[in-house]
């Protein structure tokens, strides 16, 4: 499957999440992707999918769910710009569904230019900036080789100069890392080069792909807030429920939806209730296709086959 959902957003409401790139594939292998580790890391753009067969499934997702969908979101199961079909796929996708459509992306690759004309047509682009200089740029988000600080920023301001629609930064803080008062303060120097429409401070809040990522304390975020000005903190939990009717039974759908948007237990239990399949997460933690992990006092259950570090940092 290409979509899923409808799922809650903290930021985009009922989110129609589209995956257009294989699992696991971005530019990034950031120690706090709730994916996991990357396994494909590369920067070459390519079409992994017909693209007409992506399209299909948006359609016709969006035609047999019954939540509403606030926005159809490109965000894949890594970096969504590594689809070369990315900008055909926006537009089809408002022209034939007359729906916003937002782009989640770690903006690492902002400096090419088609990567640049493949994003003008969305509504809403949200980029990560989680370091304003080299040294944490490679500690936090372990780039492609190729990669470098200077482009991530420099492509982040065209973009900016070039793009109409909403830019909303977004600001992951890992205690440790990024949080002291000297790295908020290169970050807040790259914002206001940038110059988003929004600042979202965000916290690791599911399993993240290595175990010792903490979020920061609370007196951290608070100081973050005042340091980059105008930035929304974003630390609770997503509410709502989720888009399943395509789903044949209670595990394709946790299966599914828990590898791109990680589940914690209370969420995947009322998924199986929709089902009246009671007692499914529980068969499947047995039989080791799923696993119980706790983190920041949540139980989350994830696919077997994401990657976790077990060691301490």
């Amino acid at each position: 499957m290409y979509t899923y959902g409808p799922v809650p957003s903290r930021r985009l409401g009922s989110s129609l999440g589209v995956s257009p790139i294989p699992p696991k594939t971005c530019s990034y292998t950031c120690v706090y992707c709730q994916l996991g580790r990357t396994t494909r890391l590369q920067i070459k753009r390519e079409s992994f999918f017909p693209k007409e067969e992506i399209l299909s499934e948006i359609i016709r997702r969006s035609e047999n769910t019954t939540t509403p969908i606030d926005y159809v979101t490109f965000v894949g199961d890594g970096e969504p710009i590594l689809c070369k079909d990315l900008g055909w796929l926006i537009t089809q996708t408002k022209d034939k569904l007359k729906l916003p459509v937002a782009v989640i992306t770690n903006g690492s690759l902002l400096f090419q230019e088609d990567v640049r004309h493949d994003l003008i047509n969305a509504d809403v682009v949200l980029p990560t900036l989680d370091a304003g200089n080299e040294k944490t740029y490679r500690a936090v988000n372990r780039p492609h080789r190729s990669l470098n600080f200077d482009l991530l920023q420099k492509g982040l301001i065209k973009f900016r100069k070039e793009y109409h629609g909403q830019l909303w930064l977004e600001v992951m803080l890992v205690e440790g890392l990024n949080d002291t008062e000297e790295e908020l303060q290169s970050i807040k120097k790259s914002i206001d080069l940038i110059k988003p429409n929004r600042v979202y401070i965000v916290t690791p809040i599911r399993p993240p792909a290595e175990s010792w990522v903490k979020p920061p304390k609370l007196e951290t975020i608070i100081n973050a807030q005042y340091i980059l000005g105008t930035a929304q903190t974003i630390t609770n939990r997503e509410q709502g429920s989720f888009g399943i009717n395509e789903f044949k039974n209670s595990k394709e759908a946790i299966l599914e939806i828990g590898s791109r948007h990680p589940l914690r237990y209370e969420q995947a239990i009322e998924i199986e209730k929709e089902f009246s399949d009671v007692g499914t997460v529980d068969v499947m933690l047995k039989d080791k296709e799923l696993v119980l992990v706790q983190y920041n006092s949540e139980d989350y259950i994830l696919p077997s086959r994401f990657i976790r570090d077990k060691k301490k940092k």
